[in-house]
């Protein structure tokens, strides 16, 4: 069995951090296999309840942080059609600062 040392950082979503860990408690379980004593089962069930918990809280922390992106998103969309030039000169005026300070920095 290789063990990795290095894992890269790679953005996952939450479905793909699920399934990750369903796969790591999977293989936990399959390597403890049959030789569990009554402490090592109580330990795997302690690590299951720990597991489904940080699951929950994970799916709610997701939903909850969706929902205020999308909400987010669609005031955002409301103030510019309400205030398309402002919201144009907005964007003029914060695309000139950056360019600006992108061209010092550079120099």
């Amino acid at each position: 069995m290789k063990i990795r040392t290095e894992t890269p950082i790679q953005a996952q979503t939450p479905e793909e951090l699920l399934k990750e860990l369903r796969a790591l408690m999977a293989e936990a379980e399959k390597m403890t296999g049959d030789s569990m004593t009554e402490h090592s089962q109580e330990a795997l069930e302690a690590v299951r309840a720990r597991f489904e918990a940080a699951q929950e809280r994970l799916a709610h922390l997701y939903e909850g942080t969706k929902q205020k992106f999308i909400k987010g998103v669609r005031y955002t969309d409301h103030k510019i059609r309400e205030n398309p030039y402002q919201s144009m000169a907005v964007a003029l005026g914060v695309g000139m600062l950056v360019g600006v300070l992108i061209g010092r920095r550079s120099k």
